[in-house]
């Protein structure tokens, strides 16, 4: 746990969806944001469960130790490949562990999503976002992009359809440098690309206030790119992130008192 921060209301660039209650959201990775890929999960308060759709097909990462873990504990894994393991999240999200020691800093190497047409995405992630094309397979229909070699990659996969985002609502983030923002803002606007949230200031209480723009490619996936120097000081590790957490969860007498009421928390 790298830093968990709650809100009372939802977030103006519909960081939590599009919620409007009490939410969390809680950093997750390897190591600092910095240098490593880090998840957000975001906890709605009042949300019982998501539809998943296929727009979010999987994070892989480089770890004999989680799949260690996984057998420790008896988690439900399904070998995919010789060596790859496929183990499912609580919220059904795929996770693909390569049972291998962990070599890199950063033990994630790719996110992978769906796409309904593998050349337009490459030509919006790589022509118009400035992605290198690392791998790109016509056969097996996905394609491999990063901005350095040393960073987690985006892998696009076709899915063979429509892509259906359900109500999750998860987007993908960069920083850049602040100046940047209004360029990105400009060369969408130019090539008539859906901005979803204009340039913005976001403000967390007690910490940095960060501008981001918020982006939709073809398929409707979410791009946040965010100004690096204000989120630099945003996302310091805190150290208190895990304790923050634990208080947050042992406070959280939703599901109690949802069953007092004898009612259920709404599915999404």
């Amino acid at each position: 746990v790298l830093r968990h921060e709650e809100f009372e209301e939802g977030c103006k660039a519909s960081c939590n969806g599009p919620y409007d209650g009490k939410w969390s959201k809680t950093m997750v990775g390897y190591g600092p944001e910095d240098d490593h890929f880090v998840a957000e999960l975001t906890y709605n308060y009042g949300i019982g469960e998501y539809r998943l759709g296929n727009d979010f097909l999987g994070i892989t990462l480089v770890s004999s130790q989680a799949v260690g873990n996984a057998k420790q504990m008896g988690w439900p894994l399904k070998e995919v490949t010789a060596g790859v393991f496929e183990a499912e999240a609580p919220g059904g999200y795929k996770f693909y562990l390569e049972d291998k020691e962990q070599l890199r800093q950063d033990p994630v190497l790719k996110v992978t999503l769906g796409v309904s047409n593998l050349q337009n995405s490459v030509n919006y992630w790589s022509g118009l976002l400035g992605m290198k094309i690392y791998e790109k397979d016509e056969e097996k229909q996905r394609a491999l992009l990063g901005y350095a070699d040393n960073q987690c990659k985006l892998e696009l996969k076709a899915v063979g359809g429509v892509v259906d985002h359900g109500t999750a609502f998860g987007r993908i983030a960069f920083s850049c440098a602040k100046e940047e923002l209004p360029n990105i803002e400009a060369l969408m606007k130019k090539e008539n690309q859906k901005i979803l949230t204009p340039l913005v200031s976001l403000d967390t209480p007690g910490k940095a206030t960060v501008q981001v723009i918020i982006l939709a490619d073809p398929d409707g996936h979410e791009i946040c790119f965010v100004g690096d120097e204000a989120f630099r000081e945003l996302s310091k590790v805190d150290p208190h992130g895990d304790k923050l957490l634990d208080d947050a969860m042992a406070a959280d007498n939703s599901d109690k008192w949802f069953a007092a009421h004898k009612m259920k928390k709404v599915s999404a």
